[in-house]
């Protein structure tokens, strides 16, 4: 199935990976009062490119009536989930929280891959700015634990439905809001693979088994109010329906014979 990818395919997208999680390890530490979101993402795109690398998501589109996405990073804040755009006026203050997701195609002029281009990767953290209140400080932890619950059940033998099935068993219970319309999903060929990888339970995903070789993107989107969401007139954003306040969380998986590695961990976590 072209969804399992070779021995190969997985070594550079775990070396890509790795290089991805640096490049947004680094980028959190720019996180700060008074920055704004187009110098991190043009820092962002430097940093791919010295690395060989090329940004996934700039100049993305899903059909040709669609406009280009203008950024190297999604630059999401607060209320905004996902897809935000890096503007100079999105200025961070003490207080906000804000996601980065970054995607990637690594190594550059390799041969492999889709146009000789190499292998993608994707991952996502929220960071807080400066000093949040408590309760914005769980919203922010039970999502980061809710992305390694989901991660956990990425065994041979079991299937993405028990993905998004733990993570609703995790979340719904402690009263958020779990983002339905947007989803976690296959990476490594494109940008965006089957299968779709939602943070509820899906039955008709029991169909698609884990197993050596498959290479997902999981990435929780919760919210402190409803599920429901809207896009902003920059035809990006998308924000949540009621602009509760969301956060973001995303690591590129890859299933091996001894289950899941982290292709995306960024060097924070390891320590």
């Amino acid at each position: 199935m072209s969804y399992i990818k070779t021995q190969e395919e997985i070594q550079y997208i775990l070396d890509g990976g790795k290089i991805l999680g640096e490049i947004l390890d680094h980028l959190s530490t720019l996180a700060v009062a008074g920055a704004n979101a187009f110098d991190i993402d043009a820092t962002a795109e430097r940093l791919i490119r010295e690395a060989g690398g090329r940004p996934a998501f700039k100049g993305y589109r899903q059909s040709k009536r669609d406009p280009k996405f203008p950024s190297t990073i999604c630059a999401s804040k607060n209320e905004e989930i996902v897809h935000g755009v890096a503007t100079k006026d999105k200025v961070l203050q003490d207080g906000d929280i804000f996601s980065m997701d970054i995607g990637m195609q690594w190594p550059m002029n390799c041969g492999k891959g889709e146009r000789g281009n190499g292998f993608f990767t994707d991952t996502a953290i929220t960071v807080a700015v400066g000093n949040i209140d408590p309760k914005i400080t769980q919203l922010l932890s039970v999502t980061k634990k809710s992305l390694e619950i989901g991660i956990n059940q990425m065994q041979i033998g079991n299937t993405v439905a028990d993905i998004g099935q733990k993570i609703e068993q995790y979340i719904a219970p402690q009263g958020y809001g779990i983002v339905r319309q947007l989803s976690g999903h296959g990476v490594g060929h494109g940008v965006h693979e089957d299968p779709y990888v939602p943070n509820y339970h899906d039955p008709s995903l029991t169909e698609w088994k884990i197993e050596p070789g498959v290479v997902l993107a999981v990435e929780p989107m919760i919210t402190m109010g409803t599920h429901e969401i809207e896009v902003l007139d920059d035809d990006w954003t998308i924000v949540s329906k009621d602009r509760k306040l969301s956060a973001h969380f995303e690591h590129t998986i890859v299933v091996t014979e001894n289950g899941p590695e982290v292709a995306t961990r960024r060097p924070s976590e390891k320590k």
